[in-house]
């Protein structure tokens, strides 16, 4: 299983496109969970995430994908 967080907050347009993407790939890749986290409740979230929103972390390794990624760059970024 795959598991991954989406920073992100509402009224986010880019979010938006970027859950849509994750929807896509579970879509054909049911192992990929992800949990959605609204930055705007948590300062230090806030302060880390505020101008680079939506982010994408692997609670595996930490890694980041930081926007923008396309449909191509999320299918490597979860191959790697």
């Amino acid at each position: 299983m795959t598991a991954l967080v989406l920073y992100s907050t509402s009224a986010c347009h880019l979010c938006e496109l970027a859950e849509d993407m994750l929807l896509d790939v579970q879509a054909r890749r049911p192992s990929l969970q992800f949990e959605k986290v609204d930055i705007a409740n948590d300062d230090q979230l806030i302060e880390r995430y505020g101008v680079r929103i939506p982010v994408l972390k692997r609670r595996s390794d930490g890694a980041e994908l930081g926007w923008p990624f396309d449909d191509l760059a999320l299918r490597e970024w979860l191959a790697g």
